[in-house]
């Protein structure tokens, strides 16, 4: 089963180190973001790669020069300023007829991969996404007249599901896709949620996306504690 990464966004949220190089290479604890993702696949036997580039994508082929070597990796550029959906929808001559697993090139995860390619084999659906919880970010307070009368740590329990990242699609959904402008996460998969066609396994393991200097930090401090 072949494994797509987006890896073609600005990652302007994360200008701080997207300045200079593409947010799939930012490090975490010296190990780009991409490279956790792809030993993440590796350890459940996957080692073939389609990475879609964009953005400075020119520093991610030199990467893979010197990197994953006994891997078939393929790098494809799909276009500096084309959205998630149509970077996607640009690779359907590269993912073949076959299901695909697909993830975006920001965020780090223990999902259970076999787990999640057995559920989406048993309900058929079109497309199977991982569901988590956020992290928690901020406490609760209850106040009334000026008193706080509540104070707790807010826990992921108090957050809804959202999308974690995790896919398993099958080669039909990129007929959903319009074009180039098209986002992902809007028509393509709203049209196919209406239809019932869009399944959720539920991960409640460790989810962690990189989109700001303070996720960053945090998941640093995170894997330094927990190998």
């Amino acid at each position: 089963m072949k494994v797509v990464i987006l890896a073609g966004g600005f990652g302007t949220r994360l200008s701080e180190y997207t300045k200079s190089i593409p947010k799939p290479l930012v490090e975490i604890n010296k190990k780009p973001i991409l490279g956790y993702i792809i030993e993440h696949y590796v350890k459940y036997g996957f080692k073939d790669f389609i990475i879609a580039l964009g953005y400075k994508g020119n520093l991610i082929k030199k990467y893979f020069k010197k990197n994953y070597k006994s891997f078939n990796i393929q790098l494809v550029d799909t276009g500096l300023k084309t959205m998630t959906g149509g970077r996607l929808k640009r690779l359907k001559n590269f993912v073949g007829n076959d299901s695909f697993l697909f993830t975006y090139g920001d965020g780090i995860s223990n999902v259970n991969l076999k787990k999640l390619i057995n559920q989406h084999n048993k309900t058929k659906k079109l497309v199977t996404l991982t569901a988590v919880r956020p992290p928690a970010r901020f406490g609760a307070l209850k106040i009334k007249n000026e008193n706080v009368i509540n104070f707790r740590e807010k826990s992921k329990l108090d957050e809804g599901w959202i999308n974690g990242g995790y896919f398993i699609i099958e080669p039909r959904f990129l007929d959903y896709i319009k074009n180039d402008k098209s986002f992902l996460e809007r028509e393509p998969l709203e049209l196919i949620t209406k239809k019932r066609l869009l399944g959720a396994y539920k991960h409640k393991g460790f989810w962690q996306c990189v989109d700001t200097k303070r996720d960053k930090d945090l998941l640093e401090e995170y894997l330094k504690k927990n190998k």
